[in-house]
């Protein structure tokens, strides 16, 4: 069943229309990873009427844009145009989703592409330490597996295979949202207000500090530390607290990590944090990269901010910087149309209702410092440790690591 939103937004000379599919990659089953992401690549390579040559050149002729993207929780398929053009390219949206060519032909691309990606990410010192990251952190949870899959499990999967589980997203919830009115679709502006009660899944506190570490031997002169645990949903009332936070470590030249690697030390190339949404339980990641020279020295000073998040509450004038920034962010994301009806429409999946401005900055303002101060005990006291870089600098970081944490 497919829900229609209208999103009445500020009047443009453009329309986007968005569907979200409920389930992504944490769909896929044991063996078969990436068989979603395979899935949402050749549904937008022909439709009944049109093969994908044909299917390109339509939407061209009319300088529009047809994109597709997988995620853990959610499949996102998106058409923009001009307004004068939409009604001739919003009906390719049903055809794409419920009657789709799947040829054998784009099959065999589509697999080679997503074999050709996994192989590229692994190129990638970054991508392989949050790949060991995530193993230890979510252990057999969809969300430790990569949405492009694996190339074993890739190379395994079948044409058949595919059939199959478009069968299975047929059945999966389908949520459409448009800033045109000719989708017959819902006021977004009026729908019901919710009140969510959602308690967190539980984590893998009982693990020991060596089942909470992991490490990979690189010979170059980078070091790459992350340091982090899984945390709430995005349903969580939760969820704003940690924004909070994350705004205090990494949100501009005033972050609390940038002041004190960058500013104070000018030891790292990359760092930042990592807090996406998600239905289940976020991840919530420190990330930085150190020559090897400073990487003893970097992870100290981690080791230091991080245990003084557990020790002192963030001062006033820290908490107040925080949350400006954070609705500052927020005011950022509503400049887009597209990001606006992408993150509307994923929350509506979650069961999250929409919420205005004032609300927002209402929610924001009332979260106290001892609300985050409560929330870094609760997840972050025993974090888990993903390092990539040269084996001796890793396994000093380690013995270090467990004299710490």
């Amino acid at each position: 069943m497919l829900k229609r939103y209208f999103l009445n937004n500020k009047k443009r000379n453009f329309s986007t229309a968005s569907i979200w599919i409920k389930g992504g990659s944490d769909m896929d089953s044991a063996g078969k990873k990436g068989i979603n992401k395979i899935l949402c690549s050749l549904l937008t390579r022909g439709c009944e009427g049109f093969n994908n040559f044909t299917l390109s050149e339509y939407i061209e002729s009319y300088g529009a844009e047809l994109n597709q993207e997988i995620f853990e929780d959610g499949i996102s398929i998106s058409i923009k145009s001009l307004n004068e053009h939409f009604s001739k390219l919003f009906p390719l949206l049903d055809l794409i989703i419920n009657k789709p060519i799947l040829s054998e032909t784009e099959f065999k691309k589509v697999k080679k592409s997503s074999i050709d990606n996994i192989k590229k990410d692994k190129e990638n010192p970054f991508n392989i330490c949050f790949e060991k990251w995530r193993k230890i952190v979510y252990s057999n949870h969809p969300y430790a597996f990569n949405t492009f899959g694996n190339t074993d499990d890739v190379s395994r999967i079948t044409y058949e295979d595919v059939l199959l589980e478009f069968k299975n997203l047929i059945n999966r919830e389908k949520y459409l949202i448009s800033n045109n009115p000719e989708i017959n679709g819902e006021n977004f502006g009026t729908l019901e207000k919710k009140v969510l009660k959602e308690k967190s899944d539980p984590l893998n506190h009982n693990l020991n500090t060596t089942n909470r570490f992991d490490y990979i031997n690189n010979d170059s002169n980078q070091t790459i530390i992350m340091m982090g645990d899984q945390t709430c949903s995005r349903r969580s009332s939760e969820y704003f607290p940690l924004k909070v936070l994350e705004s205090y470590l990494s949100y501009g030249m005033s972050a609390a990590l940038f002041k004190l690697f960058r500013e104070k030390h000018g030891i790292t190339y990359d760092l930042g944090v990592y807090y996406p949404i998600r239905s289940g339980n976020a991840p919530f990641l420190i990330y930085l990269s150190v020559t090897n020279e400073q990487a003893l020295f970097a992870f100290e000073l981690l080791s230091t901010l991080w245990k003084n998040l557990l020790k002192d509450p963030l001062t006033d004038a820290e908490i107040f910087l925080a949350k400006e920034k954070l609705k500052g962010s927020f005011l950022l994301g509503n400049q887009s149309l597209d990001e606006i009806l992408q993150r509307n429409i994923q929350l509506v999946s979650y069961g999250i209702s929409p919420i205005s401005e004032n609300d927002l900055n209402t929610k924001i303002d009332k979260i106290s410092s001892l609300d985050i101060f409560k929330l870094t005990n609760k997840y972050f006291s025993k974090p888990f440790l993903s390092i990539s870089g040269n084996k001796k600098i890793c396994l000093e970081i380690s013995n270090r690591w467990k004299k710490n944490f």
